[in-house]
């Protein structure tokens, strides 16, 4: 190799190497979106909750139609999961600031009542079609103790032992109407 090229060819080589690294924009540029933006743990938990909600909790299943003469009988009641984050959503916990101020439910019992379960007169709805929506309200009562810890001006524990809560909880579902072609052994398909 001669004293000319050597050079040049390092060149080459390093504005390769830089260029697969990502390390510069020789793309297209996309401006502060190129950079990763820092969020709190208190953004990613409010994002992960509401994903959570959303998936298990806020739908409204479609179910199959209901039989003729046979009692309706409501979806399973509300796991304890639904019960305390309804709670926690009315009356927050979560949070505080370690040695000034903490907040605690401990020894928590909850019991579920069924206030209603009643089915409402077929209607025809948009991009479901004829179905009869199928409510149940339940009255969950919590039962805790509610530890608050103080840390500033004088250090104190205040325990209420008999806290209670009521929170009332409507599970509503629909059901399909009529003659109802699932698809299943109809002679355009399988």
């Amino acid at each position: 190799m001669s004293r000319r090229t050597a050079p040049a060819l390092l060149l080459i080589l390093g504005l390769g190497s830089l260029a697969s690294t990502g390390c510069t924009h020789l793309g297209p540029n996309i401006g502060f979106l190129a950079y990763p933006i820092p969020i709190t743990t208190y953004q990613q938990k409010l994002k992960e909750d509401k994903f959570w909600n959303h998936e298990r909790y806020e739908r409204a299943p479609i179910l199959g139609p209901v039989p003729s003469g046979e009692e309706i009988v409501a979806l399973d009641p509300p796991s304890d999961d639904e019960v305390m984050r309804a709670l926690e959503k009315a009356q927050p916990v979560q949070g505080g600031v370690p040695l000034l101020y903490e907040r605690n439910r401990n020894n928590v019992r909850i019991v579920k009542e069924k206030i209603a379960d009643y089915l409402d007169p077929p209607r025809q709805m948009p991009l479901v079609g004829p179905v009869q929506q199928h409510h149940c309200h339940y009255k969950c009562t919590i039962y805790y103790e509610d530890v608050r810890r103080v840390g500033w001006p004088v250090p104190h524990t205040l325990r209420d032992e008999d806290a209670r809560e009521v929170i009332y909880i409507d599970h509503n579902h629909l059901h399909m109407v009529g003659n109802v072609d699932t698809g299943k052994g109809s002679p355009y398909g399988p």
